[in-house]
């Protein structure tokens, strides 16, 4: 008997599809990383190596005999890398990347058991595409293929999705914004802080037993005393105004290795824009407490939630660093996940437009980068439009979660069951999820 075709498994969500174009995109980026014009992979083969041979050979740790940009476990990561000698390092940085999202593709697409993930699977795979190689070509590339995998496990796993999640905190700040989000939203919040906290209780008390001393959360204070980076959205009216000569200048930070501006009013911009990252901040958790207070369920709330706290993290951030927008992948792939479940609402629009602001960033770097640094009026428009695409994104999040909280507040009796048990994309198997 032949299965009749509308109930046939449409091409796209062939297994063996999905993860040639998985390799095919990974080696694409990979050769752009190693080939492409631009120095897309400078950070990696040449500060990531300074570090761990001043690790190594010099016997200085960062974070540890003195203060660091990142977190202390950010230096793991690096040291991998030297798993074959420092003349392959730039290579096996960029295997261990592809290990990293190959876990994260596997547990979208349920291990080849969860179709109805295929077109999530291929939305991150063009993602990346249009991000271009700063997706493989950073610290944060370990990061978000870990966030993918937490956000995935809470609803099953929440202890071990807390686990993960805190410590790709400790190698970069920013997925803090979605344990955050967790806990506002889900019924398991006491389980995720505990766990949370004891593992970042953990590797405090480990790196002090190094004699890390207060280095070990110097990554805070060495970003509050940053100033203005070039990319920071906040800097672009500065840009647009150095081109009406009004005294604002590019420089180089040799400290920091950043391009900056320099100009009146710079210093209080970038003063204020950490006052203003919090505002964001607040007001989008208070728009997410008050849908999760009316009773909105956790498919309608934490997509949103997390988008907008990854949305305030950005664009009212002093550095605006390129791969900052890969970031934008987890609470993506969170929000078409619930959609292709049955659950939540449309994430359709964030999903495009974060594509988008994906393209124009590979648009800037790393190819026409010193363009922009020259003040290029057209680099300027692209760098532009990019911005105000953080601030729509952001706004789009602030909707939703309003939307929610107005809807299930005026229909919370019809509405018990507000916070399912299990989510249907979590890393069970179809067969064992129960039907809502």
């Amino acid at each position: 008997m032949t299965t009749p075709p509308s109930l046939r498994p449409a091409w796209y969500t062939a297994p063996v599809l999905l993860w040639s174009a998985f390799v095919i995109v990974h080696f694409v980026l990979g050769l752009l990383n190693l080939r492409a014009p631009g120095y897309p992979l400078g950070d990696v083969s040449s500060v990531y190596t300074f570090w761990t041979d001043q690790a190594i050979v010099g016997h200085y740790w960062v974070g540890i005999n003195g203060p660091w940009v990142y977190p202390i476990l950010a230096i793991v990561p690096m040291l991998a890398a030297r798993m074959f000698g420092m003349s392959e390092y730039s290579g096996v940085w960029l295997a261990m990347i592809m290990v990293l999202d190959a876990i994260a593709f596997a547990v979208i697409v349920g291990w080849g058991k969860r179709r109805q993930n295929s077109l999530v699977a291929w939305w991150w795979l063009g993602f990346l595409l249009l991000l271009g190689p700063i997706a493989l070509g950073r610290i944060d590339s370990v990061t978000v293929p870990l966030a993918i995998v937490g956000v995935l496990l809470v609803a099953s796993r929440p202890r071990l999705a807390a686990f993960i999640l805190t410590i790709a905190t400790w190698i970069k700040v920013w997925p803090a914004a979605i344990i955050v989000a967790i806990v506002i939203s889900v019924r398991e919040r006491a389980a995720v802080v505990v766990t949370g906290l004891i593992t970042s209780v953990l590797i405090i008390a480990g790196a002090l037993a190094l004699g890390s001393g207060t280095n070990v959360f110097s990554f805070v204070t060495e970003q509050t005393g940053r100033g203005l980076q070039v990319e920071a959205p906040i800097a672009t009216i500065w840009l647009w105004g150095a081109t009406a000569g009004t005294g604002t200048t590019v420089y180089y930070d040799t400290d920091l290795l950043t391009w900056q501006v320099r100009g009146a009013g710079v210093d209080v911009a970038s003063a204020v824009t950490t006052p203003l990252m919090l505002l964001a901040f607040l007001v989008v958790a208070a728009l997410g407490a008050l849908a999760v207070r009316s009773r909105a369920r956790v498919a309608d709330i934490l997509p949103a939630l997390s988008l907008g706290f990854v949305a305030a993290f950005i664009a009212f951030n002093k550095v605006g660093s390129p791969q900052y927008i890969t970031w934008f992948a987890v609470p993506v792939i969170l929000g078409l996940a619930t959609t292709a479940a049955g659950s939540g609402r449309s994430f359709r629009v964030p999903a495009i437009l974060s594509a988008v602001l994906a393209a124009l960033t590979q648009v800037i770097y790393p190819y026409l980068y010193g363009y922009l640094l020259s003040l290029n009026p057209l680099m300027l428009t692209v760098i532009t439009a990019k911005d105000l695409l953080l601030f729509v994104l952001l706004g789009w999040s602030m909707w939703a979660l309003w939307r929610e909280w107005r809807r299930t507040n005026a229909s919370a009796a019809e509405n018990p069951e507000w916070l399912p048990e299990v989510w249907p994309f979590s890393a069970l198997p179809p067969e064992v999820i129960p039907n809502k």
